[in-house]
């Protein structure tokens, strides 16, 4: 129970596939806040040199692929494959060799192969999620033997999306461990010259990503990144430290909700004021069942250090419910390097409501959890953090139903709309959307609140940054984090038993709505009976298509 001593808890390390090669070094990265906000490239269209690459093209440098015994997964050990490494590098041919060594076999990375097509310019290909031939989004891998005189172009030739944020002014982030160890400087944003088009020409199509770079210093170690990774260990090092709290663990205790597919731990944190929990209601949260959307990662650790802190605020969100968080619900997939899969080969977030413990078991024991929590007392919201490729900003997805009164289809919208009060430079309230479409009733949100969750959410936050309040630049760590310090901001307001601003929110949510329906307010008219669908874009809303899982 909250308050009890907690008995020792074990953090093991993260568990591998066995066909999967990992390096022994630990890979570790500084937090740095950029002292100004780094703006969008000016985007530069689509035009770009076009390489049909077959065997003869180019030098590979680079390519590890693991070794699969089947087309699915079958057992996981620490440290991954056994035996000595192979060397997925080509060796440099001396010193004036100006080749670059590239290593992508740790914690979360995901490079599948490079190729020299000139003397600074590489092709790279991203390897897809395990188990599939697809879901290419996700990188994160490291260069060394860097020269700093070189403008370098890189092209990564195998992204699977049609559309990117990339076409949008996103930059990729670059990490110099000379710069983290002499200046305190981590992960910044990088390059010129960025495009997204379409590459091959066969089908499924394949789309190219390509920029320009300067690296900060000669012989530097370097990394990319496609958002600020966040890792299982990074998660492990963060509850470890919470474990040890003698003061915060007096109310959150953590546990081991259940066991990944390669035997990984998925942590339940259960956060709430010592004593009687009978009246309490619940909130339950949920990061990472995406493993390439590492931001949502950085946002919940906002949220948790924000609900354990001494803030009168917290302490009141303590005494006021009982907090269920689930972490990193995809933890195989985040340790691999994945996009959007688990070590099932599917989509996790399409498998909710199925009957497959075995295949999907942290989605499965969440609902199950939700469930059993249900029978007892009133989930007052769900949501679970997410990431976007696509639309700049933070959002919400929520759940409208056509049948539903006027007043039930108002306070979906409320807490959405509070948080854009809250967050006005981040959040956009235009950009959140409350069709239950058929192809995402097996997707969490749409999954609790078909259970009995009144309020079910998804947090979308965008790989990019804000173009809100007369901004133009990328999300920070800190911008991250803020958001689930809003959050709970915003779980305040909502639940503030003066109805006041409920009151408020209410009339201005009905205002929106009018005015979406080509409505003057005022003027009489009820949409209680207009679908959700005539309300909003028929657009796919989440970042996937339908096919997904």
């Amino acid at each position: 129970s909250p308050g009890e001593p907690q008995a020792p808890f074990s953090f093991p390390a993260p568990r591998w596939p066995v066909e999967c090669e990992v390096i022994q070094e630990t890979i570790e990265h500084i937090e740095w806040v950029p002292p100004k906000p780094e703006p969008f490239c000016p985007p530069m269209g689509a035009e770009q040199p076009m390489y049909s690459l077959s065997k003869e093209q180019g030098t590979t440098v680079y390519h590890s692929s693991p070794a699969f015994q089947g087309s699915c997964f079958t057992r996981a050990r620490v440290g991954g494959a056994p035996g000595p490494l192979s060397s997925p590098a080509a060796p440099l041919e001396g010193p004036q060799d100006t080749t670059l060594l590239f290593e992508s076999r740790f914690e979360s990375g995901n490079l599948q192969k490079a190729i020299k097509v000139g003397p600074y310019e590489y092709v790279l290909m991203l390897r897809p999620d395990l188990y599939t031939a697809k879901h290419t989004q996700w990188f994160y891998f490291r260069v060394q033997n860097t020269r700093q005189e070189p403008l370098y172009r890189f092209t990564i030739a195998n992204m699977a999306k049609p559309k990117s944020l990339y076409g949008q002014g996103l930059r990729p982030l670059l990490y110099s461990q000379q710069d983290a160890q002499s200046h305190g400087i981590g992960w910044r944003r990088v390059g010129t010259d960025i495009r997204y088009c379409r590459g091959s020409a066969g089908e499924p199509p394949l789309f190219r990503l390509s920029w320009t770079v300067r690296f900060p210093h000669d012989s530097d170690t370097c990394f990319f990144a496609a958002c600020y990774p966040y890792t299982y260990s990074d998660l492990q090092r963060y509850l470890r430290a919470l474990v040890a709290d003698p003061v915060r663990s007096r109310y959150c205790t953590v546990q081991a909700l259940c066991r990944s597919l390669a035997g990984n731990s998925v942590y339940l944190l259960t956060i709430t004021s010592p004593g009687g929990t009978a009246s309490k209601r619940v909130v339950v949260a949920s990061a990472r069942v995406h493993p390439g959307e590492s931001g949502g990662s950085w946002a919940m650790r906002g949220f948790l250090d924000f609900l354990l802190s001494a803030h009168a605020d917290a302490q009141l969100l303590r005494r006021l419910f009982v907090f269920k968080v689930v972490p990193m619900l995809n933890p195989d997939g985040v340790v691999v390097g994945n996009s959007r899969c688990s070590l099932a080969g599917r989509d996790p977030n399409r498998a909710y409501g199925m009957a497959l413990p075995g295949s999907f078991p942290g989605v499965w024991h969440l609902r199950a959890m939700v469930k059993r929590v249900l029978a007892e007392r009133e989930v007052m919201l769900y949501c679970d953090f997410h990431g976007h490729s696509r639309k700049n900003n933070v959002f919400m997805y929520g759940c409208d139903a056509s049948g539903d009164g006027t007043g039930t289809r108002l306070r979906q919208r409320v807490f959405p709309l509070m948080l854009s009060k809250n967050a006005p430079n981040k959040f956009s309230f235009s950009s959140c959307k409350f069709q239950v479409q058929k192809s995402k009733e097996r997707t969490g949100r749409v999954s609790m609140w078909r259970l009995g969750v009144s309020h079910s959410y998804t947090l979308e936050v965008a790989f990019s940054g804000s173009t809100l309040g007369g901004r133009k630049s990328h999300f920070s760590k800190e911008d991250l984090e803020s958001l689930g310090r809003l959050f709970c901001d915003t779980l305040l307001d909502f639940c503030n038993p003066a109805p006041a601003k409920l009151q408020q929110r209410l009339v201005e949510a009905d205002v929106l709505l009018q005015r979406q329906m080509g409505r003057e307010p005022g003027s009489g008219g009820s949409w209680s009976d207009v679908s959700p669908s005539e309300l909003e874009s028929s657009t796919s809303g989440s970042d996937s298509s339908v096919s997904d899982g």
